[in-house]
């Protein structure tokens, strides 16, 4: 398997080699608002989750989002909050360390920014220094997002180690790239819309908040699972089963 070694499957019915899968644009869409409101009340306790553990229980809402995500996209029937939470109970250990490991990483990584930039800003000097840590800063910003497109998928169905999981992930960050910054400009895109929506007014606000906390969390799941499942079923889940 190259790079992609120790590949063993968690209990359940995992991933079979030649499952029927649903293609392209109007595919996905059809999916997700089919499933709309199912995500919708999931999405808001996934945002409770998130928030209330200052960001470190975001691993878990995700393990348990991912799940019902991909069951969706399998085309099985997925039980909602029961698969939600009984994947969580699964896959508690290896979420909580990597929300951790998030919120920390992250944390790091945008004082980081605010700090250079914030010098190369009140500075009249050519700051070499501080432009090429703040380059280095973004670069490692945009790997680890795109390693955190794949790592909860990898948890929920493989039992490897954090540290395969990562490097797995971090391969894959390089070798679906197209795919990551589409879904990385995709999001971005929503996420400034969303901000400009809220700097409107109160009501509009309001408006903000609702979609950012109940429609974004299934709808970036979702687009995320499209776009990476390909690539772990090309590399992992195909040489495994040959």
């Amino acid at each position: 398997m190259g790079f992609f070694s120790g590949n063993y499957y968690k209990e359940g019915p995992g991933v079979e080699k030649n499952e029927r899968q649903k293609k392209g644009f109007f595919a996905f869409f059809e999916i997700y608002f089919r499933n709309f409101w199912k995500l919708f009340g999931i999405g808001f306790v996934y945002s409770l989750i998130s928030v209330f553990t200052l960001g470190i229980g975001n691993g878990l809402a995700k393990a348990g989002m991912t799940h019902v995500v991909r069951s969706m996209g399998r085309q099985k029937h997925s039980f909602g909050f029961s698969d939600f939470f009984d994947t969580i109970k699964k896959n508690w250990k290896q979420s909580l360390i990597l929300g951790f490991l998030n919120v920390v990483l992250m944390a790091l990584l945008a004082l980081d920014i605010w700090y250079f930039w914030g010098y190369i800003s009140n500075t009249n000097e050519l700051a070499v220094t501080q432009i090429l840590g703040l380059g280095i800063s973004l670069g490692l910003l945009i790997i680890v997002t795109f390693i955190k497109y794949y790592i909860w998928t990898m948890t929920i169905t493989f039992s490897l180690t954090i540290k395969q999981m990562v490097k797995n992930a971090f391969h894959f960050s390089f070798l679906n790239i197209g795919r990551n910054l589409l879904i990385a400009v995709v999001m971005g895109l929503i996420y400034v819309a969303l901000y400009c929506l809220a700097a409107i007014n109160g009501g509009f606000f309001v408006v903000a908040a609702i979609l950012l906390a109940c429609v974004v969390p299934g709808f970036k799941m979702s687009l995320v699972q499209a776009n990476v499942f390909p690539s772990i079923k090309k590399y992992i889940i195909d040489p495994y089963y040959a």
